[in-house]
């Protein structure tokens, strides 16, 4: 994977961390788990392009 694409998964998976400790200790948050569907939504993109 080039680099740009494993910042991004690193991005994804980080922020997959701190949306789960956030609804853990606060309360799910709707636009924080949306925001992270989008992340993963553009990754996976990236990936697919990568891989094209």
């Amino acid at each position: 994977m080039p680099g740009s694409v494993k910042t991004m998964a690193g991005l994804t998976i980080g922020g997959l961390v701190v949306v789960s400790a956030y609804s853990v200790a606060l309360g799910s948050n709707g636009w924080l788990w949306f925001g992270w569907v989008l992340l993963g939504i553009l990754t996976v993109g990236m990936v697919a392009s990568r891989n094209a």
